[in-house]
Protein backbone atom coordinates (compact mmCIF):
# COMPACT_ATOMS: atom_id res chain seq x y z
CA UNK A 1 0.00 0.00 0.00
CA UNK A 2 1.36 3.42 -0.91
CA UNK A 3 0.49 6.81 0.49
CA UNK A 4 1.90 10.29 0.83
CA UNK A 5 2.33 12.30 4.01
CA UNK A 6 2.32 15.99 3.51
CA UNK A 7 -0.29 17.89 5.51
CA UNK A 8 1.12 20.99 7.18
CA UNK A 9 0.65 19.34 10.57
CA UNK A 10 2.87 16.46 9.47
CA UNK A 11 5.56 18.95 8.54
CA UNK A 12 5.08 20.57 11.94
CA UNK A 13 5.45 17.20 13.67
CA UNK A 14 8.73 16.59 11.83
CA UNK A 15 9.92 19.99 13.01
CA UNK A 16 8.91 19.17 16.57
CA UNK A 17 10.80 15.87 16.48
CA UNK A 18 14.01 17.64 15.52
CA UNK A 19 13.72 20.84 17.52
CA UNK A 20 15.82 21.80 20.55
CA UNK A 21 15.41 24.02 23.56
CA UNK A 22 16.08 27.14 21.51
CA UNK A 23 12.49 26.99 20.28
CA UNK A 24 10.47 29.10 22.69
CA UNK A 25 6.81 28.25 23.50
CA UNK A 26 5.60 31.75 22.75
CA UNK A 27 1.99 30.73 22.25
CA UNK A 28 2.19 32.88 19.15
CA UNK A 29 -0.44 32.33 16.51
CA UNK A 30 -0.07 35.08 13.98
CA UNK A 31 3.60 35.60 14.71
CA UNK A 32 3.32 38.57 17.04
CA UNK A 33 2.52 37.46 20.56
CA UNK A 34 -0.10 34.85 19.86
CA UNK A 35 -3.22 36.78 20.62
CA UNK A 36 -6.03 36.46 18.19
CA UNK A 37 -9.64 35.77 17.98
CA UNK A 38 -12.50 35.36 20.27
CA UNK A 39 -15.99 35.20 21.60
CA UNK A 40 -19.48 35.16 20.20
CA UNK A 41 -23.05 34.44 20.99
CA UNK A 42 -22.76 31.28 18.91
CA UNK A 43 -26.19 31.65 17.36
CA UNK A 44 -28.26 28.74 16.15
CA UNK A 45 -25.96 25.93 15.05
CA UNK A 46 -27.41 23.71 12.36
CA UNK A 47 -25.70 20.56 11.18
CA UNK A 48 -25.95 20.11 7.43
CA UNK A 49 -26.46 16.59 6.11
CA UNK A 50 -25.50 15.34 2.68
CA UNK A 51 -26.37 17.90 0.06
CA UNK A 52 -27.27 20.63 2.54
CA UNK A 53 -25.73 24.02 3.12
CA UNK A 54 -25.81 27.32 4.92
CA UNK A 55 -27.22 30.64 3.92
CA UNK A 56 -30.52 31.54 2.41
CA UNK A 57 -32.32 33.13 -0.44
CA UNK A 58 -29.64 34.65 -2.62
CA UNK A 59 -30.57 34.39 -6.30
CA UNK A 60 -28.17 31.96 -7.93
CA UNK A 61 -26.51 32.65 -11.26
CA UNK A 62 -24.08 30.93 -13.60
CA UNK A 63 -22.51 27.55 -12.77
CA UNK A 64 -19.08 26.08 -13.63
CA UNK A 65 -18.04 22.46 -13.06
CA UNK A 66 -14.57 20.95 -12.68
CA UNK A 67 -14.12 17.16 -12.80
CA UNK A 68 -11.57 14.71 -11.49
CA UNK A 69 -12.14 12.13 -14.21
CA UNK A 70 -12.63 8.46 -13.23
CA UNK A 71 -9.41 6.76 -12.11
CA UNK A 72 -9.11 3.01 -11.57
CA UNK A 73 -7.46 2.23 -8.24
CA UNK A 74 -6.02 -1.27 -7.62
CA UNK A 75 -7.05 -3.16 -4.45
CA UNK A 76 -5.26 -1.95 -1.31
CA UNK A 77 -3.87 1.23 -2.87
CA UNK A 78 -3.99 4.58 -1.07
CA UNK A 79 -2.69 7.85 -2.51
CA UNK A 80 -3.22 11.58 -2.90
CA UNK A 81 -3.44 12.90 -6.46
CA UNK A 82 -4.33 16.22 -8.09
CA UNK A 83 -5.56 17.70 -11.34
CA UNK A 84 -5.39 21.38 -12.33
CA UNK A 85 -8.04 22.76 -14.68
CA UNK A 86 -9.37 26.08 -15.88
CA UNK A 87 -12.76 26.91 -14.45
CA UNK A 88 -13.81 28.56 -17.70
CA UNK A 89 -14.89 31.98 -16.45
CA UNK A 90 -14.04 34.83 -18.82
CA UNK A 91 -14.82 37.49 -16.21
CA UNK A 92 -14.34 37.81 -12.46
CA UNK A 93 -17.09 35.94 -10.61
CA UNK A 94 -18.51 35.87 -7.09
CA UNK A 95 -19.02 32.24 -6.01
CA UNK A 96 -21.63 31.80 -3.29
CA UNK A 97 -22.04 28.04 -3.57
CA UNK A 98 -19.76 25.02 -4.09
CA UNK A 99 -21.17 21.51 -4.55
CA UNK A 100 -18.77 18.55 -4.31
CA UNK A 101 -19.65 14.96 -5.20
CA UNK A 102 -17.32 12.01 -4.43
CA UNK A 103 -17.88 8.30 -5.08
CA UNK A 104 -16.88 5.34 -2.93
CA UNK A 105 -13.14 5.16 -2.32
CA UNK A 106 -12.60 8.91 -2.08
CA UNK A 107 -11.43 9.70 1.45
CA UNK A 108 -11.63 13.46 0.99
CA UNK A 109 -11.44 16.20 -1.64
CA UNK A 110 -9.78 19.60 -1.28
CA UNK A 111 -10.69 22.34 -3.75
CA UNK A 112 -8.24 25.21 -4.38
CA UNK A 113 -7.97 28.30 -6.47
CA UNK A 114 -4.40 28.37 -7.71
CA UNK A 115 -2.01 30.71 -9.49
CA UNK A 116 -0.92 27.92 -11.86
CA UNK A 117 -0.87 28.94 -15.52
CA UNK A 118 -0.88 25.49 -17.15
CA UNK A 119 -3.53 22.81 -16.88
CA UNK A 120 -2.55 19.33 -15.67
CA UNK A 121 -5.39 17.13 -16.84
CA UNK A 122 -3.93 13.74 -15.90
CA UNK A 123 -3.88 12.93 -12.16
CA UNK A 124 -0.43 13.29 -10.59
CA UNK A 125 0.93 12.50 -7.14
CA UNK A 126 0.74 15.67 -5.06
CA UNK A 127 1.52 16.83 -1.56
CA UNK A 128 -1.60 17.60 0.50
CA UNK A 129 -2.19 21.28 1.10
CA UNK A 130 0.66 22.23 -1.22
CA UNK A 131 1.21 25.99 -1.57
CA UNK A 132 -1.50 26.89 0.94
CA UNK A 133 0.91 28.96 3.00
CA UNK A 134 1.98 31.18 0.12
CA UNK A 135 -0.94 33.49 -0.78
CA UNK A 136 0.70 34.29 -4.13
CA UNK A 137 0.25 30.66 -5.19
CA UNK A 138 -3.36 30.14 -4.20
CA UNK A 139 -5.59 29.06 -1.31
CA UNK A 140 -8.10 26.35 -0.35
CA UNK A 141 -11.79 27.02 -0.87
CA UNK A 142 -13.49 23.90 0.49
CA UNK A 143 -12.74 20.47 1.97
CA UNK A 144 -15.24 17.63 1.59
CA UNK A 145 -15.25 14.21 3.23
CA UNK A 146 -18.88 13.43 2.44
CA UNK A 147 -20.01 11.73 -0.74
CA UNK A 148 -22.23 14.72 -1.51
CA UNK A 149 -21.79 18.11 0.12
CA UNK A 150 -23.22 21.51 -0.72
CA UNK A 151 -21.64 24.63 0.78
CA UNK A 152 -23.87 27.68 0.44
CA UNK A 153 -22.34 30.84 1.87
CA UNK A 154 -24.46 33.41 3.73
CA UNK A 155 -26.29 36.02 1.68
CA UNK A 156 -23.88 38.55 0.22
CA UNK A 157 -20.79 36.44 1.01
CA UNK A 158 -18.72 34.88 -1.77
CA UNK A 159 -15.32 33.72 -2.97
CA UNK A 160 -14.03 36.02 -5.71
CA UNK A 161 -12.45 34.14 -8.62
CA UNK A 162 -10.52 36.09 -11.22
CA UNK A 163 -10.98 35.63 -15.01
CA UNK A 164 -9.53 32.36 -16.27
CA UNK A 165 -8.87 31.08 -12.75
CA UNK A 166 -7.23 27.67 -12.35
CA UNK A 167 -8.77 25.18 -9.91
CA UNK A 168 -6.84 22.32 -8.34
CA UNK A 169 -8.76 19.27 -7.15
CA UNK A 170 -6.78 17.24 -4.61
CA UNK A 171 -8.23 13.80 -3.91
CA UNK A 172 -7.08 11.41 -1.20
CA UNK A 173 -8.40 7.96 -2.07
CA UNK A 174 -8.14 4.42 -0.76
CA UNK A 175 -9.42 1.15 -2.19
CA UNK A 176 -10.20 -1.11 0.76
CA UNK A 177 -11.97 -3.66 -1.47
CA UNK A 178 -10.52 -6.80 -3.10
CA UNK A 179 -11.41 -5.50 -6.58
CA UNK A 180 -10.31 -2.52 -8.71
CA UNK A 181 -12.33 0.59 -7.88
CA UNK A 182 -13.12 3.66 -9.99
CA UNK A 183 -12.83 6.95 -8.09
CA UNK A 184 -13.75 10.40 -9.36
CA UNK A 185 -15.06 13.75 -8.17
CA UNK A 186 -16.88 16.84 -9.39
CA UNK A 187 -16.91 20.36 -8.00
CA UNK A 188 -19.55 22.83 -9.18
CA UNK A 189 -19.28 26.57 -8.52
CA UNK A 190 -22.41 28.75 -8.63
CA UNK A 191 -22.27 32.53 -8.71
CA UNK A 192 -24.32 35.44 -7.43
CA UNK A 193 -24.82 38.78 -9.22
CA UNK A 194 -22.20 41.43 -8.57
CA UNK A 195 -24.78 43.72 -7.00
CA UNK A 196 -25.52 41.10 -4.32
CA UNK A 197 -21.88 40.80 -3.21
CA UNK A 198 -20.84 42.33 0.13
CA UNK A 199 -18.08 40.28 1.80
CA UNK A 200 -15.20 38.06 0.70
CA UNK A 201 -15.11 34.59 2.30
CA UNK A 202 -12.05 32.58 3.31
CA UNK A 203 -10.86 29.38 4.99
CA UNK A 204 -9.21 28.28 8.27
CA UNK A 205 -7.60 24.88 8.88
CA UNK A 206 -6.72 24.06 12.51
CA UNK A 207 -5.64 21.14 14.67
CA UNK A 208 -3.25 19.23 16.92
CA UNK A 209 -0.75 16.53 15.77
CA UNK A 210 -0.14 15.07 19.27
CA UNK A 211 -1.82 11.72 18.58
CA UNK A 212 -0.49 8.51 20.18
CA UNK A 213 -3.18 5.86 20.71
CA UNK A 214 -2.31 2.48 22.29
CA UNK A 215 -3.71 -0.69 20.69
CA UNK A 216 -7.31 -1.63 21.54
CA UNK A 217 -7.94 1.45 23.64
CA UNK A 218 -9.79 4.75 23.84
CA UNK A 219 -7.96 8.08 23.66
CA UNK A 220 -8.91 11.73 24.07
CA UNK A 221 -6.77 14.54 22.67
CA UNK A 222 -7.59 17.83 24.35
CA UNK A 223 -9.13 20.06 25.16
CA UNK A 224 -6.63 22.04 23.10
CA UNK A 225 -6.63 25.84 23.15
CA UNK A 226 -5.41 27.47 19.95
CA UNK A 227 -5.21 31.28 19.76
CA UNK A 228 -5.85 32.93 16.41
CA UNK A 229 -4.02 35.74 14.58
CA UNK A 230 -4.98 39.18 15.81
CA UNK A 231 -5.89 40.09 12.22
CA UNK A 232 -8.93 37.81 12.48
CA UNK A 233 -10.56 39.90 15.20
CA UNK A 234 -14.01 40.96 14.00
CA UNK A 235 -14.32 38.08 11.55
CA UNK A 236 -17.48 35.95 11.35
CA UNK A 237 -17.30 32.14 11.49
CA UNK A 238 -20.27 30.67 9.62
CA UNK A 239 -19.35 27.01 9.05
CA UNK A 240 -17.24 24.32 10.80
CA UNK A 241 -16.42 20.68 9.96
CA UNK A 242 -14.54 18.27 12.27
CA UNK A 243 -12.19 15.64 10.85
CA UNK A 244 -10.54 12.42 12.01
CA UNK A 245 -9.83 9.10 10.34
CA UNK A 246 -11.45 5.71 11.00
CA UNK A 247 -10.76 5.51 14.75
CA UNK A 248 -12.27 8.91 15.51
CA UNK A 249 -15.53 8.93 17.45
CA UNK A 250 -16.11 12.65 18.05
CA UNK A 251 -14.83 16.19 17.48
CA UNK A 252 -16.05 19.20 19.44
CA UNK A 253 -15.10 22.87 19.02
CA UNK A 254 -15.72 25.86 21.29
CA UNK A 255 -14.98 29.53 20.79
CA UNK A 256 -12.96 30.75 23.80
CA UNK A 257 -12.56 34.33 24.94
CA UNK A 258 -9.27 33.19 26.54
CA UNK A 259 -7.60 29.88 27.39
CA UNK A 260 -9.47 29.80 30.71
CA UNK A 261 -12.78 30.74 29.06
CA UNK A 262 -15.58 31.57 28.97
CA UNK A 263 -16.47 29.19 26.14
CA UNK A 264 -19.21 29.12 23.53
CA UNK A 265 -19.98 25.75 21.91
CA UNK A 266 -19.81 25.93 18.11
CA UNK A 267 -19.48 22.29 17.02
CA UNK A 268 -20.97 19.41 19.02
CA UNK A 269 -22.80 16.96 16.76
CA UNK A 270 -24.86 14.17 18.26
CA UNK A 271 -23.94 10.84 16.67
CA UNK A 272 -20.93 12.37 14.89
CA UNK A 273 -19.47 10.08 12.17
CA UNK A 274 -15.88 10.25 10.97
CA UNK A 275 -16.73 9.16 7.40
CA UNK A 276 -19.64 11.60 6.97
CA UNK A 277 -18.75 14.44 9.34
CA UNK A 278 -21.46 17.05 9.64
CA UNK A 279 -20.76 20.64 8.68
CA UNK A 280 -22.34 22.89 11.31
CA UNK A 281 -23.59 26.22 9.97
CA UNK A 282 -23.86 29.09 12.44
CA UNK A 283 -26.77 31.48 12.05
CA UNK A 284 -25.99 34.12 13.14
CA UNK A 285 -22.24 33.65 12.62
CA UNK A 286 -19.85 33.47 15.58
CA UNK A 287 -17.90 36.72 15.85
CA UNK A 288 -14.19 36.46 16.65
CA UNK A 289 -13.17 38.99 19.28
CA UNK A 290 -9.65 40.20 19.97
CA UNK A 291 -7.52 37.97 22.20
CA UNK A 292 -9.42 34.69 21.95
CA UNK A 293 -9.28 31.44 20.01
CA UNK A 294 -10.65 27.93 19.67
CA UNK A 295 -10.82 25.11 22.22
CA UNK A 296 -11.27 21.69 20.63
CA UNK A 297 -11.25 17.99 21.55
CA UNK A 298 -10.94 14.78 19.51
CA UNK A 299 -11.92 11.33 20.78
CA UNK A 300 -10.86 7.92 19.43
CA UNK A 301 -11.48 4.19 19.77
CA UNK A 302 -8.49 2.24 18.44
CA UNK A 303 -9.92 -1.15 17.52
CA UNK A 304 -6.64 -2.34 15.97
CA UNK A 305 -3.71 -4.22 17.47
CA UNK A 306 -1.34 -1.41 16.43
CA UNK A 307 -0.16 1.80 18.02
CA UNK A 308 -1.77 4.64 16.06
CA UNK A 309 -0.05 7.99 15.59
CA UNK A 310 -0.53 11.12 13.54
CA UNK A 311 -0.43 10.89 9.75
CA UNK A 312 -2.35 11.29 6.52
CA UNK A 313 -2.86 7.59 5.86
CA UNK A 314 -6.32 6.24 6.62
CA UNK A 315 -4.59 3.81 9.03
CA UNK A 316 -3.17 6.72 11.00
CA UNK A 317 -5.09 9.51 12.71
CA UNK A 318 -5.69 13.24 12.67
CA UNK A 319 -7.38 15.81 14.90
CA UNK A 320 -8.41 18.94 13.07
CA UNK A 321 -11.30 21.00 11.81
CA UNK A 322 -11.84 23.57 9.10
CA UNK A 323 -13.89 26.73 9.31
CA UNK A 324 -15.33 29.17 6.78
CA UNK A 325 -15.39 32.86 7.66
CA UNK A 326 -15.80 36.44 6.39
CA UNK A 327 -14.64 39.11 5.72
CA UNK A 328 -11.44 37.59 4.39
CA UNK A 329 -8.08 38.22 6.02
CA UNK A 330 -6.58 35.34 4.06
CA UNK A 331 -6.48 31.55 4.48
CA UNK A 332 -4.64 30.26 7.58
CA UNK A 333 -3.29 26.87 8.69
CA UNK A 334 -2.87 26.73 12.48
CA UNK A 335 -1.68 24.07 14.94
CA UNK A 336 -0.93 23.59 18.62
CA UNK A 337 1.42 20.98 20.08
CA UNK A 338 2.48 20.04 23.60
CA UNK A 339 5.49 18.09 22.34
CA UNK A 340 7.50 21.24 23.04
CA UNK A 341 7.68 22.03 26.79
CA UNK A 342 5.17 24.71 27.65
CA UNK A 343 3.24 24.16 24.42
CA UNK A 344 3.73 25.77 21.03
CA UNK A 345 1.27 27.50 18.69
CA UNK A 346 1.88 28.21 15.02
CA UNK A 347 -0.43 29.95 12.56
CA UNK A 348 0.71 30.28 8.93
CA UNK A 349 1.38 32.21 6.78
CA UNK A 350 3.13 34.84 8.86
CA UNK A 351 5.94 33.73 11.17
CA UNK A 352 9.35 32.99 9.64
CA UNK A 353 9.06 29.38 10.78
CA UNK A 354 6.27 28.85 8.24
CA UNK A 355 8.74 29.41 5.40
CA UNK A 356 11.09 26.81 6.90
CA UNK A 357 8.37 24.18 7.28
CA UNK A 358 6.63 24.57 3.97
Amino acid sequence: MSYRLGFPFFALSLFIAGCDSEVSPTGGAGGEGGSGAGSSTGGNAQAGGGGSGAGGGTVQGESFTITFDPLTVPPGEENTQCVVKRLGNDEAIRVNQIHNVLPAGSHHLIVYRTADTEEVLEPYDCQPFADTLDPTKGSPLMVTQKHDELLTLPDGVAFTLQPGVMIRLEMHYINATPEPLDVSATSTFTTIPEEDFQYEADFLFLGNPDIDIPPNSTFTLGPTFLPLPADLAGSNIFGITGHTHQYGTNVTVDLAEAEAGPFTSLYDVQGWQWNEPATVFLDPPAVIEEGAGFRFTCEYQNTSANQVGFGESANEEMCFFWAYYYPSKGAFVCAHTDQIPGGYDLCCPGPALCDQLF
